[in-house]
């Protein structure tokens, strides 16, 4: 039986990493400090990734800025991390158009700065066309 999109290895690979992070360091950090311990967990779990791996922002084909991503995990998904003490609708927004304007197939927005680790996943719609 195919594992589904939303539970597959990759995503629950870093979803542990971070919540290893969040448990030895709780929150009040800057989001730099849980980049550079989710880094070593990632590396600890043999996951591959980039770290602020910079991408093009086009509009029209026409090139309007750069971004960098926080990490891209093996080609396949983008995180965006978060220090906040409750994630808001405005981030969501922005992990949601980055997994499109980066195309890539998911997004994992984690957030470090709450009692409990907090994280949504997302998926480009390019990738993963709603099923009718």
């Amino acid at each position: 039986m195919e594992t589904p999109a939303y539970k597959d290895p990759l995503s629950y690979a870093v979803i542990g990493c971070a919540m290893k992070v969040h448990s030895k360091m709780g929150p009040g950090f800057q989001e730099v400090i849980y980049q550079r311990c989710l880094a070593i967990e990632l590396q600890k779990a043999f996951v591959p990734f980039t770290r602020e791996q910079s991408h093009k922002v086009y509009s029209d084909d026409i090139e309007v800025g750069e971004r960098r991503a926080d990490f891209v995990i093996d080609n396949q998904i983008v995180v965006e991390i978060k220090a906040l003490v409750k994630l808001e609708d405005v981030n969501i927004a922005q992990a949601k158009n980055y997994t499109v304007v980066y195309d890539f197939p998911k997004c994992l927005l984690i957030n470090f700065g709450g009692s409990s680790l907090e994280y949504k996943l997302m998926f480009n719609p390019k990738y993963h066309p709603k099923q009718v």
